[in-house]
This record gives structure tokens, sequence and C-alpha cells, in this order.
């Protein structure tokens, strides 16, 4: 909560304006039962409707200017939660923007999406009432009492008696909800889990025809949601009834004693006018609490799980400074090179020299470490033990961000951004030339499909590129690659769903770049004409040369590619 709440000191001064403003409506309202107490015991009483008038004048004076300052209170209290929320939003994006595959292993998709959105506002609302009621409420409550005391001491006894029986109450209330609106934010992050899976593979499921079932999986979680939050509603608006009917209580006996004390001279009647008015604001203001303590509660568990983002640990090597300009021609080595995840080991000992230029093969069946060992490169992932060279330069003495401005990685996973063609292209290269856009396109073999559509570059994508097929969607994703003319290109399976006509183009122009090129296959045929192959098995180098000296020396590389074989015939 701390650290959510220094935010808003980038808006003291509007904070300040708005906590000045509540304290002048809270002064107003104290001081309105003692002017009402004036005029009946001063004025109606002794019949002189000049004091009527003139405290009666001062009385809608002050209303005036409170009603004013509520308005102008609330203005100022916008800007802060507002702000606060800005500013939250766009840290927690940029801390996101710069987790590890690693750090995404503690956070789902939905999760973090729920923790910029829901659990924001939830925040700025909590900020919100801060400004405008939530401080001003204790406080009443507080200088109420005190105000009392200087009307007529015997009344004043019993609302202090009683009152601190009802914050009591509150108390419970409060902690028993933060634990439970806790409760339905993790709940709500599951709806959306199951949400953004069922949107994602609407195609699948229709086509195992499995409706039936992810209704019913839905219906869980929202059943789930739903009763946790009706819960926690419950505890909330019990609450209410409770102290209206505590408070009505308290009134009745002030009314009861108030009669003696008039009936004996221990009272006036504007005394115990005023008393009940301060008994009556002090229950309306308990009233206000069961809606602050919801809004607290939610706000707190939110202020928690956004906190926990702002502070996960990200690896040092993130903010290094190391090279800041630092050139790479291409040359890459890697000695005895370890990395672990999870305390498992995932590679083990990779030793490789590759020259600028080259274009390295990687085969390995599932799991043998292909990604893991591609993504060390742009330090997706840090090494754990051994060296990563770029020109005989240490990987550590280079800035990550001059590092990854000069390697493209086209992933296994093709992701394309809604927009238009032009736009996916030119991502890969801010303020990319149009010729720059068109030449890149040409050489991953999407130029003559792009200039086919209706309107060409400009053509709109459906969000992660659902317009395009398979195969253009990573000639695509590879043209978004090459235009930022890199150093170092990852191929991570990326051209699996290409024809053998189209790939073969492709892999011909892409022999032709000037760059060191890693690539993933799972086919021979596609690193065939790689400089190196180097055959990976549960994380191990076991092999490395080219295709005609694996065919002879690797028994494992002989195997794959007698199946392949047998599968083409």
């Amino acid at each position: 909560m701390k650290k959510v709440f220094s935010y808003a000191t980038a808006y003291k001064a509007s904070a300040i304006i708005a906590l000045l403003l509540m304290l002048l409506e809270l002064t107003v309202e104290l001081i309105q039962p003692l002017l009402m107490a004036h005029i009946i015991d001063e004025g109606i009483m002794k019949e002189d409707y000049t004091v009527v008038s003139i405290y009666g004048g001062v009385l809608a004076g002050l209303s005036l200017l409170a009603f004013a300052a509520g308005i102008i209170n609330s203005f100022f209290a916008a800007n802060v939660s507002q702000g606060v929320g800005f500013d939250i939003r766009r840290d927690l994006f940029k801390k996101v923007q710069s987790f590890t595959n690693d750090n995404f292993q503690s956070y789902s998709t939905p999760n973090l999406v729920t923790r910029m959105t829901n659990d924001v506002i939830q925040i700025q609302n909590l900020v919100l009432m801060l400004m405008r009621i939530a401080l001003r409420a204790p406080l009443f409550i507080i200088f109420a009492l005190v105000m009392a005391f200087t009307v007529n001491v015997t009344l004043a006894f019993i609302l202090v008696a009683a009152v601190p029986l009802l914050g009591g109450f509150l108390f419970w209330v409060l902690l028993k909800g933060v634990k439970l609106f806790k409760g339905v934010q993790s709940r709500l992050d599951h709806v959306n889990t199951v949400i953004r899976e069922n949107l994602a593979g609407v195609r699948l499921i229709k086509g195992f025809n499995r409706g039936d079932y992810e209704e019913e999986r839905f219906d869980k979680v929202n059943n789930s949601l739903m009763e946790k939050n009706k819960h926690a509603l419950w505890l909330m608006e019990i609450a209410m009834p409770i102290i209206m009917l505590g408070m009505n209580v308290i009134i009745l006996v002030l009314l009861f004693v108030g009669a003696v004390q008039l009936n004996i001279g221990g009272a006036q009647a504007g005394e115990v006018v005023a008393i009940i008015n301060y008994a009556t604001r002090i229950m309306f203001t308990f009233s206000i609490f069961s809606f602050l303590i919801m809004v607290f509660s939610r706000g707190n568990a939110s202020a928690n799980r956004i906190s926990q983002v702002l502070e996960e640990p990200v690896p040092q090597f993130l903010n290094a400074a190391g090279r800041p300009h630092f050139n790479l021609s291409g040359n890459v080595s890697l000695k005895e090179v370890s990395f672990s995840r999870n305390e498992a080991e995932v590679l083990k000992g990779i030793t490789l020299d590759v020259k600028a230029g080259e274009t390295i093969g990687i085969l390995g069946e599932t799991g043998s470490g292909k990604t893991s060992l591609l993504h060390l490169l742009p330090r997706l992932h840090d090494k754990s033990k051994g060296r990563i060279l770029f020109d005989d330069v240490e990987i550590d003495d280079v800035n990550v961000k001059s590092l990854r401005q000069q390697i493209s990685l086209v992933p296994q996973e093709v992701h394309l951004f809604s927009g238009s063609v032009k736009e996916n292209i030119a991502w890969g290269k801010e303020n990319a030339a149009e010729g720059e856009i068109i030449e890149a396109a040409k050489q991953a073999e999407i130029h003559s499909f792009i200039t086919s559509l209706p309107n060409g570059y400009d053509t709109m994508l459906g969000q992660k590129g659902v317009t395009f097929s398979g195969g253009q969607k990573q000639r695509l994703s590879i043209a978004r690659a090459l235009v930022r003319k890199p150093k170092i290109l990852i191929l991570d399976d990326s051209t699996s769903a290409l024809d053998a006509h189209t790939e073969a183009r492709l892999l011909k122009t892409l022999k032709q770049q000037n760059c060191t090129i890693f690539m993933v296959a799972q086919k021979i045929s596609s690193l065939r004409a790689a400089d190196q192959i180097i055959v990976m098995h549960q994380g191990e180098l076991i092999a490395e040369g080219n295709h005609e000296q694996l065919l002879s020396l690797s028994s494992y590389y002989q195997q794959v590619y007698k199946s392949q074989q047998e599968d083409v015939m």
C-alpha cells in the first residue's frame, strides 16, 4: 500500500488543495448544529427573530461555502486519482516490458491484464474516496464527539460510550473485507484466464465440439467468482443495518435522557437538538463507512497485487551499462555455456564457434534445448555458467539494448499486431522508409502476395494476423526481422508452415543476407545448405558439422535423415 500511495506525491499540490477544501467542508458541518442550537435557544424560544434571520443567513452562507468547496474538492481529487492511476499503469507496463521469460512464469497474461486494469481502477477509487470523504468521515466522528461536550456533557457521554463499540465492529468488518476481496480479485484472474483461452482457441473448441465442456468450465469459475463476491458484499451490506440499528437505539436514548434534562432544567431545547443533530450525522457517517470499507478492502487487495508486480525482481543485467554503442560484426562464441531454470539444467556445457556471415542449423527433438540456446543470445535468458562472446567481447560487457538492436528474432509462435501490413513490417525498425519495407517483404517472399491485396501494404490485419494463413504470417514476421538489417538473425522453426518451393527460395535469399543466421528446423532439408549444423539432445550438443559430415559421423542425424526420407517416399 505504501508504494502505491507514494505515487500521490507527484500530485502534492492538488492533494493539499483537496484536503484543505475537505477540512473546510468538515468545519462547516461541525459548526452547523451549534448555529442551529443558538437559533432555537436565542431566537425561536425567546421570539427574537432578528437572531433567527442573522444566524439563519450565516448558516445558509456557510452551506453555500461548503457546497462550493465540495465541488472544487471533487475536481482536485479526481486530478490526483486519475494521475495516480495513469502513473501506476505506465510503470506496470514498463516493468512488464522488462520481464524475462522466467518472470512470466510467475504471472499469466490475464493476471497481468487484471492488475493493469481492474486493480488500477480500484486504486483510483480508493484515492478519490480518500480525498473526498474517507478522511473526513473519521475526523467528523472525533470532532463531533468533542463538540458535543461543549454543548451538553451528560448527553455527550452517551455518544462517547456508544460510538467506540460501533467503531470496533466496523474495524472487524474491515479486516474480514480485506481478506474476502483479495479472494475476489484472485477469482477474477481465473475468469479472465478462461475467457482468454476460449477466445484464443475458439476454432479449436468448435472443431473438437467442446463447446459444452468449455461452457461448464466457465460456469464453474464464474460461479466461484459470484459466490466469493456475494460473500464479500453480504458482509459489507449486513454491516450497515447493524450500525443503523445501533445508532437509532442511541438516538432514542438521547431523546429520553434529553427529555428528562429539559424537565429538570439540565439542558435547553437547542442543546438537545444539537446533540441529536450530531448523533444523526455520526449515524450517516457510519453508513458511509460500510461503503468506504468495501472501497478500502478492494483497494488494499489491489495495492498489494500491484506492488507485487512493481517489486518483482528482474535480472541485474537488464540494467547494466555495458558498451552502449557496441557494433556487432556477427562472430559468436559459446564456451562451456550452461543454463538452468527452476533448478533444472536445460543446457549443459555448450561450446560453439560461429564466424560472421555463417548459417548455423540447429536440429533436435522437442525439449532438447534449441529455443533456450537461441534465447541466450539476445539475453531473453541469462546463462548460468560459461562464457558467451560477440566479436571476442563478453556478453556481460555489452549493453543489452545495444545488443538487441542488432539481433532479430523470429519466434516459434508468430505474433502480428493490429494495424496495417506496412506497420507490422516497420515495427521491426523505427522510422523504416517505404523502400526498406518493400525490400524486406521481397526478401521474405511475401511482396507479391501483399501487392495482390486490395489495399496493398495498407491492408489492415486482424488481431494476431488472423486474416493471414500460417505461412503468410511467418513470412511477414521474417520481413519484420529483416527490415532492421540485423547482424544476427535468429529463426526459431520459422519456416515450418511454408511449402517446399517457397521455403527453398526464402532460404536462398536469406543466405545472401549480410548477417549470421541461427536457424532451428525440424526438417533436415531446411538445414542442408547451412555452413554448420549442430545436433542437440537433452540439453547437450552431441554432434556438429555440415550435412555430409553429420551423415557420416552422427548416428542420430542418420536416423532422422532416414526417417524423413521415408516420409517423403
